[in-house]
């Protein structure tokens, strides 16, 4: 029996790697956003890379009604249910400055939204008596800067829930793994100034298979910017909020 995963937010290129690891692996994929004629190319891909079957669903984290046809559909499912989080959106804060109300899309797109469809299937996995959900936060959540606090804000706010979640669902047999990426080559960082040390969606999304196989709780990939983020998170306050970091 195979395990059956939703990805939110598939057509990422960190969620698609992590896609094709797992359809090597034989698993049955949801694979979810909102152009579906790019997910319905990746669930060909998945198929022909050995998925036991694929499926290209909408989801909206601003559309609460896209939730429960998918969470229906996996209801049906024989198994363990798992799902993988890479939803979320990222304006430059400067544009934050000059119109504060795209606050809203950013916290539904990368916490509230996520949550929600989180907990709408945290029963059906309790009931199983397993699983695992794979929260992709930021490094971002980990302290509050000045070039992107917004986003780090709503990061923040979904690395505090997947440790609620990971605690209630530890008491039937689930599991939940945090995780919290440096800087990846993806769309949401291209053309952002100052990176350094970029790793490649393939290198995340084998650093996340290794989690899920060993319960890791908190991981941050590449590895080394756990380190990186003690010595920010170090920094005196009266001395950070002079940094323009």
């Amino acid at each position: 029996m195979t395990d059956t995963w939703i990805i939110l937010g598939a057509t990422s290129s960190m969620a698609r790697a992590f896609a094709r690891k797992l359809a090597e692996e034989g698993a049955t994929l949801y694979l979810a956003g909102r152009d579906m004629a790019d997910l319905e190319a990746s669930a060909g891909d998945c198929k022909a890379r050995g998925a036991a079957n694929a499926h290209a669903v909408l989801f909206d984290a601003r559309k609460p009604d896209t939730f429960t046809p998918i969470i229906d559909a996996m209801g049906a499912e024989e198994g363990m249910l798992n799902a993988a989080v890479f939803v979320g959106s990222m304006p430059d804060q400067a544009d934050i400055d000059a119109d504060p109300s795209l606050i809203d899309g950013t916290v539904t797109d990368s916490f509230t939204g996520p949550a929600r469809f989180l907990q709408m299937l945290a029963p059906m996995m309790e009931e199983r008596g397993g699983g695992t959900v794979v929260g992709v936060g930021s490094v971002a959540g980990d302290r509050g800067r000045v070039g992107n606090y917004v986003y780090g804000a709503a990061k923040a706010g979904f690395h505090t829930y997947l440790s609620g979640l990971r605690n209630r669902l530890t008491r039937s047999g689930g599991h939940v793994v945090t995780v919290k990426p440096g800087f990846v080559d993806t769309a949401m960082t291209w053309g952002i100034e100052g990176m350094f040390l970029v790793a490649s969606p393939d290198q995340v999304a084998g650093d996340l298979l290794k989690a899920v196989r060993k319960k890791k709780n908190v991981i941050y990939t590449p590895f080394f910017w756990r380190y990186i983020m003690l010595i920010i998170r170090s920094v005196p306050e009266p001395i950070f909020k002079k940094l323009s970091i």
